[in-house]
């Protein structure tokens, strides 16, 4: 085999197993992307059902603040007259 013939078929070695390495890495970070995306999804679903608790116990809070207003106000009416 002459010198040119053995240096073309060591490059070509060198890229196809760089090529090879690179594919598995990539293939390897898309997985754990892909993971974390789905724990992401998990995460944003409990904080909607958190907040969607939340707003649901401020709207009965505001309603017994409004019921409370509204008797303060009617036990001071009665007062007056």
């Amino acid at each position: 085999m002459s010198r040119s013939s053995k240096v073309v078929l060591g490059l070509s070695v060198v890229l196809t197993v760089g090529t090879v390495a690179g594919v598995h890495l990539r293939q390897k970070q898309d997985r754990e992307r892909l993971r974390d995306g789905v724990f992401r999804d998990i995460e944003r679903q409990n904080r909607k059902k958190e907040n969607v608790h939340l707003l649901e116990e401020q709207i009965i809070l505001t309603k017994h603040l409004e019921a409370e207003r509204e008797k303060m106000l009617l036990a001071k009416g009665s007062q007056k007259t």
